[in-house]
């Protein structure tokens, strides 16, 4: 089943088969970069499950960890009992090892997309799927789209719970706790990215899963991610998935975006600071020539909203985000896609996941077969 899914993705090669049987259930490819498992009966705790993967060619670690996923499933070290829709998002750019080929795939993920070109197609195919694949299946819904960063993070893995009317369960939080997420991020617009896609459009719990840092193939240290890792097994079973302390997480909401309003703009910090870097209330952040100096003000204390909120203190901080500057008409007018935010702590943390630093030596194939691809190209 893998051999067969990534020479059809990866090396173009069609399979012999399409379909077959896996330990609990059954597999088909049913596109370069897409592969659905289905169970012979769900488990009594199933979701419906998309995990996507590649989105970004050059990320490689979500990539290696869905490899070692399923090799898991094929050898019978797991069994089948949820249906799961797999994907490998920018298939191209992952061959070439690149972010993107033309257009960031991770912005077009909505229905009234207009542009044309190789990744905007891709978007409609995808879209299309995860459309047809939550139809064929009547139970919760679930989207975990990962990703690693560009840029070095006080918190390297975090989530981004993307804005829409879903609210976010609970439980969704004890699970992200459990499987080492250390901050989460929430997002106050619209953003048209693919968990946002599922969110917005289909009401399914979906997180954008940032997992580290963007690394080469083979250079990536999967013994860090084995709480994901877990929560992927348990999904796939259908069982109940390890849960944690919500409070080992430390949430933030956006406050301010910095934005271009003229050709005279420059950012105050430099391109290499990490993400959720605090900034003293003052520091200058940017400089624009139609409004001047851009600087940490002090805002009102947020206000408590959920029974388990807790507000601490008020601080900025530079979460990742396009770098690029968008040229907008007014400050007084809505933005366009945020060039880089500005965040506040709106929860109480009491510590963070631990990651170990060991290797895992099992499920290459997939690492394998990227890293010659990516040497082809260079």
């Amino acid at each position: 089943m893998l051999d067969d899914w990534l020479a059809f993705s990866l090396d173009g090669t069609p399979p012999a088969v399409d379909r077959g049987t896996v330990p609990g259930g059954r597999y088909r490819l049913r596109a370069p970069g897409l592969l659905e498992l289905t169970p012979d009966a769900p488990a009594p705790h199933a979701h419906a499950c998309v995990i996507s993967a590649g989105i970004h060619g050059n990320e490689t670690a979500p990539i290696e960890l869905v490899g070692e996923w399923l090799a898991r499933l094929e050898a019978g070290r797991s069994t089948l009992g949820a249906p799961v829709l797999v994907i490998l998002g920018n298939l191209e750019a992952i061959r070439r090892g690149e972010r993107f080929c033309t257009t960031n795939l991770n912005r077009l993920f909505r229905r009234d997309l207009d542009l044309s070109g190789p990744e905007p197609d891709r978007a409609r195919e995808l879209m299309s799927a995860v459309d047809a694949f939550f139809a064929r299946h009547r139970l919760p819904r679930l989207h975990y789209d990962m990703h690693t960063a560009i840029r070095e993070s006080r918190y390297p893995c975090f989530a981004v719970d993307p804005h829409a009317e879903t609210r976010t369960t609970h439980e969704q939080w004890r699970w992200l706790a459990a499987a080492g997420m250390q901050a989460i991020l929430h997002q106050h617009r619209h953003s048209w990215t693919f968990s946002h896609y599922s969110k917005h459009y289909h009401g399914a719990q979906a997180f954008t899963l940032e997992l580290g840092k963007v690394r080469p193939f083979g250079e990536n240290d999967l013994a860090a991610l084995t709480g994901m890792s877990r929560l992927l097994d348990a999904l796939l079973e259908g069982r109940p998935a390890p849960e944690g302390e919500v409070d080992s997480m430390r949430f933030f909401g956006v406050v301010t975006e910095l934005m271009r309003q003229s050709s005279d703009f420059q950012l105050r910090f430099a391109e290499t600071t990490p993400n959720f870097t605090e900034f003293a209330v003052g520091t200058p952040l940017a400089h624009d020539g139609e409004v001047g100096d851009i600087r940490v003000e002090d805002r009102p204390e947020p206000q408590i909203q959920e029974p388990t909120d807790a507000v601490i203190r008020t601080v900025a901080a530079c979460v990742c985000g396009s770098r690029k500057t968008h040229p907008v008409p007014s400050s007084t007018r809505a933005p366009p896609p945020f060039m880089s935010s500005c965040l506040r702590p709106l929860r109480s943390v009491s510590g963070v996941a631990d990651c170990t630093t060991s290797r895992r030596k099992s499920g290459r194939s997939l690492t394998r077969r990227c890293s010659r691809l990516a040497s082809s190209v260079s």
